[in-house]
């Protein structure tokens, strides 16, 4: 299983959607809670369904079972809290809600998990893969920088 992540905060949309149309993904499979702000620009959960098949010819899914509750990331985003602290957190959500059982293969399968940070060390979209990986088996994890 090969997988693919991408962060679309310090990408230009040319960088964004090039490196999508490079990574042979068939899907961008979108893990935030908050994907309808205004903040995310380009990146827009209805404006980038529709700029992802315009462009890429890829699919678009929100997947709420693989983000942070509002609680967890209001404590780390704006409480300014230790990344420890979330990633535990996190885990423990992601135990609680069984995702290695709730969320089917075939969607992670062939997608790319779609967050706001620019890195994945300190991204919850890498804490999600690695989980599954823990519970399904090896998977090829790439991070589109």
């Amino acid at each position: 299983m090969k997988v693919h992540t991408i962060g679309f905060t310090e990408k230009s949309a040319e960088r964004f959607f090039t490196l999508l149309r490079g990574s042979g993904a068939k899907r961008l499979l979108d893990v935030r809670l908050n994907n309808r702000s205004q903040l995310a620009g380009f990146a827009k959960r209805d404006d980038l369904r529709y700029f992802l098949r315009e462009i890429v010819g890829m699919d678009y899914v929100h997947e709420p079972r693989l983000a942070p509750t509002q609680d967890l990331l209001d404590r780390y985003k704006k409480l300014k809290g230790d990344w420890g602290v979330y990633e535990d957190g996190f885990l423990a959500l992601m135990r609680e809600r069984a995702i290695e059982s709730s969320v089917p293969r075939e969607l992670v399968s062939g997608s790319c998990l779609l967050c706001s940070e620019h890195l994945p060390e300190h991204c919850h979209r890498r804490l999600v893969l690695d989980y599954l990986q823990l519970h399904w088996g090896e998977m090829e994890i790439v991070h589109l920088r």
